[in-house]
Parts: C-alpha cells; sequence; structure tokens
C-alpha cells in the first residue's frame, strides 16, 4: 500500500518546491500584452519598451498588489496621491527601452525624446546615458508634462464635445 502513495507524495514534494522558488510578494508581474489595461489611462499595454508597473501592498492587506502602467508617467501619475508612495516596500518597475527587461524605476536612467504611448517622452534603461534623468528629475518631468499639456484632459474633453456633437445632431433629426 506505501508504493501506491510514493508517487503522490513525490508529485507533492515537486510542487512545494517549485512554489518555494517564486516570492509572488516580489518583482514584477506577468503583463498580458495587448489584453492588460493601464491602471491611470486604460490604455491596453502593447509596447513592451515603455511599460511600467507597480507592487505595493494596500492598507489593510498581507499580500501585495501589482498596477501596470503603458508609460512611466502614468505610473508616477497614479502614484502621486497613493499613501504608499514613498514605502520602501513600494516596488517601481520599467521596462528598459533598449532590452525590454525589467528593471528598478528608482535608479533606471531616463532619457528624453522617445516616441512614448503617453508622450511623456522618457525611455528608461539600465545603463547611464549624458543628460540623462534619475527617477526625481524624470519625475518633474512627467508633472511639467502633465501641467503643461494636461493631455488626458484634452482627449477627455475632445472626447466629451464630440459625444455631445453626435447627441446634438440626433435631436435635430
Amino acid at each position: 500500500m506505501a508504493d501506491l502513495h510514493r508517487p503522490a507524495i513525490g508529485l507533492l514534494v515537486v510542487m512545494l518546491l517549485g512554489a518555494c522558488g517564486s516570492d509572488p510578494d516580489s518583482g514584477p508581474a506577468e503583463v498580458k500584452w495587448d489584453r492588460s489595461a493601464c491602471e491611470r489611462c486604460r490604455m491596453v499595454l502593447s509596447d513592451h519598451r515603455f511599460a511600467a508597473q507597480v507592487r505595493f501592498l494596500p492598507e489593510g492587506k498581507k499580500r501585495s498588489s501589482v498596477a501596470q502602467f503603458d508609460d512611466i508617467g502614468c505610473a508616477i501619475l497614479w502614484l502621486q496621491d497613493k499613501p504608499w508612495r514613498d514605502d520602501p516596500q513600494t516596488q517601481i518597475w520599467v521596462a528598459d527601452h533598449l532590452t525590454g527587461d525589467w528593471i528598478d524605476a528608482r535608479t533606471a536612467n531616463y532619457v528624453r525624446g522617445q516616441l512614448t504611448p503617453m508622450e511623456y517622452g522618457l525611455g528608461a534603461q539600465r545603463d547611464p546615458y549624458p543628460e540623462a534623468l534619475d527617477f526625481a528629475r524624470a519625475a518633474a518631468h512627467v508633472l511639467e508634462v502633465e501641467q503643461r499639456f494636461n493631455l488626458h484632459g484634452v482627449h477627455l474633453l475632445e472626447r466629451l464635445k464630440q459625444q455631445a456633437a453626435k447627441r446634438e445632431a440626433a435631436r435635430q433629426e
């Protein structure tokens, strides 16, 4: 009878060892490209070079959560009013625009002039680069761009105007 249970016990041991190898509360999560939506702007994550993630511990929870973003600008803006923004346990990951690898956003070098999904224009990379911005200066850049152009507000306002025009046209018919 004991021999019948050996394969099941072996399988259980392999499963437990596999589960110990990865910490679900650490590092970036898997992105479902072209299906996962940005937590801030709801745009689908499709450009592997500019995505970002924030792993945080929600208040009153024991396990971390991950928010995914299509652009480091969306991540920075989303974090602005979050209580865990400056918590050392909060992890911010960004895709290296040269390799696609996930790197720590706080230690990345940010190169201006990139064509990014939400037009904040910053490409992150692990390697140093002349005139690259550190994380604090990259965050200031994003806030300046958002204040200057209010990109999300402009798009929303334009859509609202279009909807109002369609309703007015429908009433006149």
